[in-house]
């Protein structure tokens, strides 16, 4: 009986340090998951602003070949300004 008793009170001991185990896991986990996600969000918007700019230098690119007399419309709010090349 002395050995059941023993097994008993090591069985006793082990479950709070697996209950704390597995708290703690599940912690880090969702801490992976939330990290996994901002890094996904990230990547996103680093997709999305490398797109911008590069549609910002091919805009340029092509309004620069213009001559300096060319009209062309500014957006002013909801309205468009019309301009010359120049006075932009």
């Amino acid at each position: 009986m002395g050995v059941v008793r023993c097994y008993v009170l090591v069985f006793n001991m082990a479950a709070p340090i697996d209950l704390e185990l597995k708290k703690a896991f599940a912690e880090l986990q969702s801490k992976m998951i939330d990290t996994q996600q901002k890094a996904k969000l990230a990547d996103l918007q680093i997709d999305q602003l490398t797109r911008m700019k590069k549609h910002a230098n091919l805009t340029h690119a092509e309004i620069k070949t213009l001559p300096d007399n060319t009209r062309m419309y500014e957006g002013v709010g909801r309205i468009k300004r019309r301009r010359t090349w120049s006075a932009l």
